[in-house]
């Protein structure tokens, strides 16, 4: 009996209907960007100093430029340049007191500044940010900084539950209704998190946003994979990657124009609705009917498809048979992944490279995001160098296999990371270009793993279990610090 690539060959690999169905899921790709790295621009972190009652008035009727006012009223660095002192303690002074002068008004109190006591910000802080963020309006700094780390752990903690959870569900019971489905709950929630009125309910709702978004995704992902002829799919694949690419590029944009984070949130959020469409666009994998043994519905999709590409289906060709040339319907489960030695091979190299590859990659692009005075600047740059990177998959992958090229990429990523850590402070451009070179190492790394799980691993089970691995979920805030 022929097969679903059998069939493709007969009414077009790549025509009118996987084009336009490509274009569709390709604009989720590029939705998913400001989930998985809109917290550079959510949660930026502008210098701050603590709040200090009295001092706006003192600095009024002396007539303080900021840097003044600064070198009067806040503590200086602390040893070796720590900021620590400065952003999260404050002068133990009574600034309304009349007897501050305007010149050195510390002076008459201690013999050096440096032998005031110094106490915690309980009155707040100040920032200077013309725009907001989760850290500005719940004060995500000093003792508080652990909250920041648990937001964007929440996420990654979502990515690592919905991804085995959905996508063992869009393995069982179709990728079109876990599409719909996790859409629908990834702008609910996203709208919801927007409008939070604290940071607990902010928290929930990016932990729901987590547990479908990269699952859809996913979903996605295995959804252009199946409809396109086995000639496009490494193509489509790659491609699909680079829409998210582009989503990079749009955050950054975004990101500029609107630096409030909840009308930004609202913003990269209200489109994930117009998905819902995908409902009458998008229909489901006739490879996953093929596989559940549902071959009248898988039929009638593939006349579809004839029909939208303007060819005809051949009677020869209207029996069907599974690419997995199984006689039953197939019911995935974890034990499918460790079955046989030489599948139980591929399932713990894929999962370690799936790990390490998020790890790395999510805190490139973060420390890309905030290691330079001009975040959007640098976030925009970094995101170029993944172009580079897709192009070279694209030219190499069918020339020389793709062993060679996911080494080498790991090799270049991880070697380029190492090298970072010697280059001194003032070689900002050197260490800049170093780290993206290890950007574009990474992202052909994490591309090259998308594409041999969906080659390795049969329809009934593409979506499940590999996926898991991709979350980064001990990678929550290490843009704090230098990443490598």
């Amino acid at each position: 009996m022929p097969t679903m690539d059998d069939i493709l060959e007969h009414i077009g690999e790549f025509n009118f209907f996987q084009k336009q169905t490509f274009l569709f899921l390709a604009l989720l790709s590029a939705a998913f960007t400001p989930i998985y790295v809109g917290i550079v621009f959510l949660a930026f972190t502008p210098d701050h100093r603590c709040r200090s009652p009295g001092v706006p008035e003192l600095s009024h009727r002396c007539g303080w430029s900021l840097a003044e006012e600064l070198n009067y009223t806040v503590p200086g660095p602390g040893p070796e340049g720590q900021a620590f002192p400065r952003q999260c303690r404050r002068y133990e002074v009574d600034w309304n007191q009349s007897a501050l002068g305007c010149v050195d008004p510390l002076a008459g109190l201690a013999a050096n500044n440096s032998l005031l006591p110094l106490g915690p910000c309980r009155y707040g802080w100040v920032y200077d940010t013309p725009g907001s963020s989760i850290v500005t309006e719940f004060n995500l700094v000093c003792t508080n900084s652990w909250m920041l780390d648990l937001f964007q752990s929440a996420v990654n903690v979502g990515f690592f539950i919905g991804s085995v959870g959905i996508g063992y569900i869009a393995d069982r019971f179709g990728r079109k209704l876990c599409l719909l489905i996790t859409i629908l709950i990834n702008a609910s929630s996203g709208v919801l998190m927007a409008i939070s009125p604290n940071y607990t309910w902010m928290l929930i709702f990016r932990l729901i946003q987590g547990l479908v978004s990269k699952a859809g995704w996913l979903i996605g992902y295995i959804l252009i994979t199946e409809f396109v002829g086995l000639s496009y799919r490494r193509t489509v694949g790659i491609l699909y990657q680079v829409a998210f690419t582009v989503g990079l590029l749009v955050l950054a944009g975004v990101a500029y124009v609107l630096p409030h984070w909840r009308w930004l949130q609202f913003t990269v959020t209200l489109p994930n609705f117009c998905f819902l469409l995908y409902y009458w666009c998008v229909p489901e994998s006739p490879r996953w009917l093929i596989s559940q043994n549902k071959d009248a519905k898988a039929m009638k999709i593939i006349k579809h498809i004839a029909k939208k590409n303007g060819k005809s289906l051949p009677t020869s060709l209207q029996s069907l048979g599974s690419d997995e040339e199984v006689g039953e319907k197939l019911n995935p489960s974890f034990l499918d992944l460790v079955r046989t030695p030489q599948i139980r091979k591929h399932t713990l190299i894929l999962m370690y490279n799936w790990f390490t590859s998020s790890v790395l990659y999510q805190g490139l692009i973060m420390y890309m995001g905030l290691a330079g005075s001009n975040i959007y600047l640098d976030f925009l740059y970094s995101a170029l160098v993944e172009f580079p990177a897709a192009f070279l998959i694209l030219v190499t992958i069918d020339r020389v296999g793709r062993r060679h090229p996911w080494a080498a990429s790991n090799m270049v990523a991880g070697a380029a990371c190492l090298a970072s850590v010697f280059i001194p402070e003032d070689l900002r451009w050197l260490r800049v270009t170093v780290v993206c070179l290890g950007r574009m190492g990474i992202t052909m790394a994490y591309e090259m793993v998308c594409l041999v799980n969906a080659e390795l691993y049969p329809t009934c089970i593409s979506c499940s279990w590999p996926g898991c691995w991709r979350t980064g979920v001990i990678a929550p805030r290490d843009q704090r610090e230098d990443f490598a």
